[in-house]
């Protein structure tokens, strides 16, 4: 039970910090020091944007994971589950040299007049690498589990994999899926690394809650732990939400 107590203690003792240390007197001027409210406006638009790409793109993807059984597919897992290990400062070169003006996919873009531009795209796409393999992996799960005779019994009705997946996988890992959106949310909310390499950190336009608690750290400390404090509030409320109704 020590070792117990000494892992609860490490993850909850710098958590109540922030709310020990915060001014409750001076908050709301505070968060307005801090661009909180902007901040964090452009925080939740862009992880529903994000979290809304990873159950669509990544949805498929883990279907086909679960599925597969060739070699080749060991080595997609792996190449999906490398943005995890990855730190963050390198996804964020990584999609420079991908979508930037040089950049693989960049390049050609603006060899035709399309420019990426420094706004919200940039943050979802940062958020989007991070997030998505988060969602693929429980997801991967969830579809692992699936007794495979679900798959031949459709198939034996006339079911292409397409509507199987659709009709019986879907609806069968729905728990799963809400379970890989949620950690692909508290994954988006906070990105940091790949987002201020790859997107900057422009007020209004990319400057995300993270960013935003890191510039207001050289300003106001004490602004700089009102809006940490705040995402902490929104985080485990929104956790407590979904996983409560989701997953119990």
């Amino acid at each position: 039970m020590i070792p117990a107590a000494v892992a609860v203690a490490i993850l909850v003792v710098p958590l109540a910090a922030l709310l020990v240390r915060l001014d409750w007197a001076s908050l709301p001027a505070d968060l307005r020091t801090a661009g909180a409210a902007e901040a964090l406006w452009l925080s939740l638009r862009t992880t529903l944007v994000t979290t809304l790409l990873c159950v669509a793109l990544g949805t498929p993807l883990a279907w086909l994971l679960a599925r597969a059984e060739s070699r080749w597919a060991s080595l997609l897992r792996a190449l999906v589950t490398v943005p995890l290990v990855l730190p963050p400062v390198v996804g964020g070169v990584a999609l420079l040299l991908t979508w930037g003006r040089l950049g693989l996919i960049g390049g050609p873009l603006d060899s035709w007049g399309i420019t990426l531009p420094y706004n919200w795209i940039r943050v979802v796409i940062a958020e989007t690498f991070v997030s998505l393999p988060f969602y693929v992996l429980a997801v991967e799960g969830a579809m692992a589990a699936l007794d495979r005779r679900y798959d031949d019994i459709a198939a034996t009705l006339g079911a292409s994999p397409a509507r199987t997946f659709r009709t019986v996988a879907v609806p069968l890992v729905l728990p799963g899926i809400a379970s890989g959106a949620t950690l692909a949310w508290a994954r988006a909310l906070g990105e940091f690394g790949a987002t201020i390499t790859f997107a900057g950190s422009f007020p209004g336009m990319t400057q995300t809650a993270p960013l935003a608690v890191y510039q207001a750290l050289d300003v106001d400390q004490n602004a700089a732990t009102a809006l940490a404090s705040v995402m902490l509030v929104v985080c485990v409320a929104v956790l407590a939400l979904l996983r409560g109704r989701w997953l119990r």
